[in-house]
């Protein structure tokens, strides 16, 4: 009898990390690292569910759309429920990836929300100016050039850049009003400011359905006996960075050399994002 109780098998597929940001040692969340692990989920089981774990403070806009409608349109095809369970911080991005749910779920001490777009760079125009340097930036096509950090600012380029901005906004937001159409409860200047909640507020404001975790939360859908099955991802990557360890000894070329400096400007770059929720 026991071989016709083993239970329902839940296919769990975890996003931990920046989206489309890479680490020495740790690949970003993109559809080139993750959308076979996605397909795999989808394939693995008969069962009605899937369950994605959430650890993300966000990143490329693009790398977020990609991966939410990867989850759709499998979801769809195969008529599968997917049921998202948020842990630290599901926010920007990370959010965007939660809202392919058709529940999500968080623990009461998680991070949820920061529905916006967000640009950041710095003005060193005066520092080089006062070490008597002097930038010289030479370009076909007038606007080349535009928000380049060495330079004073121009009224243009960040009137541009806004402009981006809100257009990027509007479809984050769009894809939200739809995922969560007759849920969300608060004012779209509060729901859509960029601002982040812990996750009792975000489940007033309709953001989230319910305060769980995935095991608990497959026990009571699926009983007791539900499994859940951890989908693991491919690891190219990993296997490639530590092909790159000698340049870190001083045993490889140039090339190594930079792609070393460009880790640890994405490493920085990782932790400001986590950074901002506290994390």
């Amino acid at each position: 009898m026991g071989l016709f109780n083993r239970g329902v098998v839940v296919p769990v597929l975890r996003f931990s990390g920046a989206i489309g940001m890479a680490a020495p040692l740790r690949p970003g969340l993109s559809i080139a690292s993750l959308g076979g692990a996605i397909d795999t989920a989808f394939a693995m089981s008969r069962g009605p569910s899937v369950a994605v774990v959430i650890n993300s403070p966000g990143g490329s806009p693009v790398q977020s759309s990609l991966l939410f409608r990867r989850l759709r349109q499998l979801a769809d095809e195969k008529g599968k429920k997917i049921y998202v369970f948020c842990e630290d911080v599901a926010a920007s991005g990370g959010y965007y990836l939660a809202v392919a749910g058709d529940e999500i779920y968080a623990d009461a001490s998680s991070i949820v929300g920061s529905i916006g777009v967000i640009s950041a760079s710095f003005g060193l125009d005066r520092a080089i100016e006062k070490l008597g340097i002097s930038r010289r930036v030479y370009t076909a096509g007038g606007n080349k050039g535009a928000l380049d950090p060495f330079q004073p600012e121009n009224p243009q380029d960040i009137a541009r850049l806004m402009a981006i901005q809100r257009s990027v906004h509007d479809v984050f937001i769009g894809v939200v009003k739809d995922r969560r159409l007759g849920r969300l409860k608060g004012p779209d200047g509060e729901l859509f400011s960029g601002a982040f909640w812990s996750a009792p507020d975000a489940l007033e404001l309709g953001l989230i359905d319910g305060i769980s975790d995935v095991r608990t939360k497959m026990r009571e859908v699926h009983g007791e006996n539900v499994r859940l099955r951890v989908v693991p991802v491919e690891r190219s990557w990993l296997s490639g960075r530590f092909r790159k360890l000698p340049s870190v000894l001083g045993l490889g070329g140039d090339s190594q050399g930079l792609a070393l400096a460009d880790d640890l400007v994405s490493a920085v770059e990782i932790r400001a994002l986590w950074s901002r929720f506290g994390l």
